[in-house]
């Protein structure tokens, strides 16, 4: 694949030298770019993702190599892997001249074919990791309706007794939690969007983002409040429709409850 035109100068140039130096290593399969680079979007505050794809029986020894590897491709500042995320195999690097952070995942060859975007292959060993990628089909992870349903309304009073005892910081966490975790994602998916949590969704949804915005609060209770019951009534909107059952019921009248309880001791609206 040839590189899009455009690419911003300093991901075009990281990638080019990318390139020439893991062509060199016979250990390594091929070298393929996902995220923004795949959609055309990427610009100058985008993020390199890049896929290195190693022979199976050299995978862990490149693991254990990755910081020297990652080395090799620029000026690195910084390297954390990505278990707090749930890959591993992530090294997240942060180079310099020019600042750029780059994510780079480590891949067996055998294993390439499970995932949730098909990758551009920039260069690969005799068409390998093509052949490799035919094996499978990528699939996004979807959010499940039933399985949020089934939380949310414990969500919301778990959220409305922290602003009740006054852990408004607990609370503003919470209510991006729940940008997050459920109306963001239903909200791009119902864009027919990729539903990563609140991803560029002020581009992808620009009147839902609108919305949206009235659930971030003040450090205050009562708007704390305000902002949890926008949530509800977004989640309203989103949800397949269903009855609303005594878990709903009980939830709502407990937030109103809340609420009230703050005007009686003399919070203002």
């Amino acid at each position: 694949m040839s590189l899009p035109t455009t690419l911003p100068a300093a991901h075009r140039q990281f990638i080019q030298h990318a390139l020439e130096v893991l062509r060199l290593d016979p250990r390594i399969v091929g070298l393929a770019g996902a995220g923004s680079l795949l959609t055309g979007e990427m610009d100058e505050f985008s993020d390199v993702d890049l896929l290195i794809v190693t022979e199976p029986d050299q995978h862990a020894a490149l693991m254990s190599e990755r910081g020297t590897l990652a080395a090799r491709l620029g000026s690195l500042l910084a390297s954390f892997s990505g278990e707090h995320v749930g890959e591993p195999r992530l090294l997240i690097c942060l180079y310099d001249a020019p600042l750029l952070h780059v994510d780079l995942k480590f891949v067996a060859l055998g294993d390439v074919h499970q995932r949730v975007e098909d990758p551009a292959v920039l260069w690969e060993r005799d068409g390998r990791v093509t052949a490799a990628l035919g094996q499978g089909e990528a699939h996004y992870p979807q959010p499940d309706p039933t399985w949020i349903e089934d939380r949310f309304w414990i969500w919301v009073h778990y959220g409305a007794g922290k602003i009740g005892r006054g852990e408004l910081f607990e609370a503003i966490d919470f209510l991006s939690f729940i940008r997050s975790a459920v109306l963001g994602p239903l909200a791009l998916r119902r864009a027919g969007a990729r539903p990563q949590g609140v991803r560029r969704i002020e581009t992808r949804d620009p009147a839902f983002a609108a919305a949206l915005a009235a659930t971030v609060p003040r450090y205050d209770a009562l708007d704390c409040l305000r902002a949890l019951q926008t949530c509800i009534a977004l989640y309203r909107e989103l949800r397949e429709e269903r009855p609303r059952g005594a878990a709903e019921a009980a939830a709502v009248a407990y937030v109103e409850g809340i609420r009230a309880r703050l005007l009686e001791q003399g919070a203002t609206a």
